[in-house]
């Protein structure tokens, strides 16, 4: 893929960024979306067996959930996308920074997910009872619905992020 940012560009730094925490902040999604599911779902801790399931499954990094992970990023960087540097009177680097920034955003944005029954649905369907053949194109589209629906925006492959119209 060929970068067409200056070398120093806020964005170029920032999608580094974004890409180099990309297999924590997945393990911390699922890890959050679980016990979501746990405390929300099933708050007298019973163990059946859809709760059996969400309980043995290993975390590790997965790559279902990479889509959705580089969405949410290339979103991060259009609602915030200046891509003049900034001044940094505290002396730290433009990187830290946006590794900071980055994951405190990522983070507030799970806390609202979790709130649509739709995006905790999606994430244990991807992960925990990953079907194959049609169904994880459900689960799939799901996500991308949900975030056509939660930004108002679409996220097109070649086009990249437009903003939805409102009649």
């Amino acid at each position: 893929m060929i970068k067409k940012y200056f070398p120093f560009d806020k964005n170029y730094i920032l999608e580094k960024a974004q890409l180099d925490l990309e297999a924590r902040l997945a393990v911390y999604l699922f890890n959050f979306v679980k016990a979501y599911y746990q405390a929300n779902s099933n708050p007298l801790g019973l163990l059946d067996n859809t709760m059996t399931q969400v309980l043995a499954h290993k975390t590790d990094y997965t790559e279902r959930l990479r889509e959705f992970y580089l969405n949410l990023a290339g979103i991060y960087r259009f609602k915030h996308g200046q891509n003049q540097l900034e001044f940094l009177f505290d002396g730290q680097d433009h990187y830290e920074k946006y590794l900071k920034d980055w994951k405190s955003t990522f983070k507030e944005w799970l806390i609202e997910f979790c709130g649509k029954p739709n995006f905790v649905r999606a994430v244990l369907e991807l992960t925990v009872f990953y079907p194959e053949g049609r169904k994880s194109e459900l689960a799939e589209n799901r996500m991308k619905t949900f975030i056509h629906q939660h930004f108002d925006l679409k996220v097109y492959k070649y086009r990249g992020i437009v903003p939805m119209k409102v009649a």
